[in-house]
């Protein structure tokens, strides 16, 4: 399969710290905020997010981690899911959540989390962060805060690497090879 590097670790720095920025600015400041990352590339990006608030407003914003294995449309195609435990530290009733994602893509993920988000109560709204979107949406769900915007075939599948869960800070598009989906 052949691949290329779209980013590397200081463009992914960079993007968080825009989108940090971003939520900052649109939400007057941190306060009221919890990061609530979908496993697993997007707790780690929740947590970096988390931190460059604290850095740039000296406030402390949650951090939950979400599993949405369960709440998947696509749920009977999969063989036996890896279900992995949400923590959510704080109740996240009449809060402004930022749900944080690596890839959007079809939307059925970010509609999955919503669903399993209203099992934790009613948050006063929910923000969309991303890495990366690169399209092909089959639902209606758009982004509020996105890193990068990358235009992508169908045939080509985008890989996140991070430090934390695979050693390296990189983005990737990797296409797949003709008669493959």
């Amino acid at each position: 399969m052949a691949e290329r590097q779209i980013m590397n670790q200081e463009d992914i720095r960079r993007a968080l710290a825009r989108v940090a920025h971003e939520i900052l600015e649109r939400n007057r400041g941190a306060e009221g905020l919890v990061m609530v990352g979908i496993y697993t590339r997007g707790v780690v990006l929740a947590r970096r997010l988390a931190a460059n608030l604290a850095e740039f407003e000296g406030t402390e914003v949650p951090v939950a981690a979400l599993d949405i294995s369960l709440y998947r449309d696509d749920l009977r195609n999969r063989s036996r899911p890896v279900v992995r435990p949400t923590s959510i530290p704080v109740g996240i009733h009449d809060k402004r959540v930022v749900l944080v994602d690596d890839v959007l893509y079809t939307g059925r993920t970010i509609r999955a989390a919503m669903d399993a988000l209203n099992d934790f109560g009613r948050p006063r709204q929910v923000q969309l962060a991303i890495l990366l979107d690169r399209g092909h949406r089959e639902l209606p769900i758009r982004a509020d805060y996105v890193g990068q915007n990358i235009p992508t075939a169908v045939d080509e599948q985008v890989t996140v690497r991070l430090v934390e869960t695979d050693g390296v800070d990189e983005v990737a598009i990797v296409r797949r090879p003709e008669g493959r989906p």
